[in-house]
């Protein structure tokens, strides 16, 4: 199920090359690629992708004032073009009160400025001592629609979760390391088949050097997955990106908190 194929709109899937790449505020967007049936809409870009770049974009009030700030990413290919810029959109007490463990809605737009993919994060329990209320995420895509979930898995050891269709039906697992810190190496997430052995892609926490580690909560990822895997479980791994941050990485306003910077 989760590796469809899906059709390129070009022989053999080759995409021509872009002598005049459209762009919006000077930012280089990704070409917009043709429709295709059966494919929800604003979700045709990954049919053309294998890997896609998350980079969260750096806030100064956020650095300055210790005061947390809704999160915004860029959504990159490999050629650095746009496909998709993503915003969180929580309120002010609940990002500054339950920081990393808050609840939040991320809105995925293109290049259009359609919103195209929708993440729900319900408040969840956030410890392994508590398996019956353990994280999970919602991906509509587009809004409205339900394509899939992330389900965090309990395991003494290890963070792993699972991505789910529509129907929570399990299609594929997520693996981290048993200690999840990015102390001058990337983190990887290992994407597998539901039975666990064989891998079908990654998420990678990148590391960005010691003094964005340190003093921000700015993080890159990397995403890879098969050219054929069905685009709804595309949306989903990008869902699952997302969770993983908060959970793991996006402690800066708790360290605030505990140290009395606000």
């Amino acid at each position: 199920y989760g590796f469809q194929a899906q059709p390129m709109g070009f022989p053999g899937g080759f995409v021509p090359p872009v002598q005049n790449q459209p762009t919006m505020n000077g930012t280089i967007w990704m070409p917009i690629p043709p429709s295709i049936p059966n494919c929800p809409p604003g979700l045709e870009y990954l049919t053309q992708i294998d890997q896609i770049l998350i980079h969260q974009q750096l806030e100064l009030l956020e650095i300055v004032t210790g005061f947390e700030t809704n999160n915004k990413y860029e959504l990159k290919n490999t050629l650095g073009q746009r496909v998709y810029f993503a915003a969180e959109d929580t309120d002010c007490l609940t990002r500054n009160f339950c920081g990393s463990s808050r609840p939040f809605t991320l809105r995925i737009i293109d290049n259009l400025g359609h919103e195209v993919i929708t993440l729900h994060r319900p408040l969840r329990c956030s410890s392994c001592c508590f398996p019956c209320c353990l994280q999970e995420l919602e991906v509509q895509a587009p809004p409205g629609t339900t394509v899939g979930y992330v389900i965090q898995t309990w395991h003494a050891c290890l963070p792993k979760f699972t991505i789910q269709d529509e129907n929570k039906r399990d299609i594929l697992k997520i693996i981290g390391p048993c200690v999840v810190c990015s102390c001058f190496q990337d983190v990887n997430f290992e994407v597998k088949s539901v039975d666990e052995t064989c891998a079908v892609g990654r998420i990678s926490k990148q590391w960005t050097g010691f003094v964005q580690e340190m003093f921000t909560d700015t993080d890159n990822f990397g995403i890879s997955f098969p050219m054929d895997l069905d685009v709804k479980m595309k949306a989903v791994m990008i869902g699952a990106c997302f969770l993983i941050d908060f959970m793991f990485f996006e402690h800066g306003s708790d360290k605030r908190q505990q140290s009395g910077v606000w």
